[in-house]
């Protein structure tokens, strides 16, 4: 098997993740928790500019988005900069996508967030629970499959 290769696995990689990540926010913050589409997305764009994202309306929201698959691509990056000195990462996609998903849904939460300029907030568990499994389904196993896609894929 070879390396997997930067650009699929990246780009292919943030957009599944970005998409998938998404529609599962949307989903369960949106349509379970009823938070306003604008607003999940406000809350992507406040790790840059803090609270007054949430009064930027559709500009900050738009900005949000974008965040997000920026976001997803760098994990999709880190992955695959990861997989080129461990090979379990491509060899065992399902386990080690899952692991990694979780891996950076921790990563977020109590590294990066804490970081921004949103600051520590405390997650509830009924929070917690479904989106720490969402992201070892629809984050990390998505980038685990694309990267093992790519590195079996056709080469030029």
């Amino acid at each position: 098997m070879q390396t997997p290769r930067p650009l699929p696995t990246i780009l292919y990689g943030g957009l599944a993740v970005g998409i998938l990540d998404g529609l599962f926010a949307l989903i369960f913050y949106g349509w379970i928790l009823g938070v306003a589409t604008m607003r999940i997305f406000q809350s992507i764009t406040a790790g840059l500019i803090g609270r007054s994202s949430y009064q930027g309306g559709t500009r900050t929201s738009l900005l949000g988005v974008l965040l997000h698959f920026i976001v997803a691509t760098l994990i999709a990056a880190v992955y695959w900069l990861a997989s080129l000195k461990l090979r379990v990462l491509i060899n065992y996609p399902i386990v080690s996508g899952l692991i990694y998903g979780l891996i950076a849904y921790l990563g977020m939460n109590y590294v990066v967030i804490p970081l921004s300029a949103i600051g520590y907030r405390p997650t509830p568990m009924r929070v917690f629970l479904p989106a720490f499994i969402a992201h070892a389904v629809l984050v990390g196993l998505p980038i685990a499959l694309i990267a093992r896609w790519s590195a079996n894929g056709i080469h030029n």
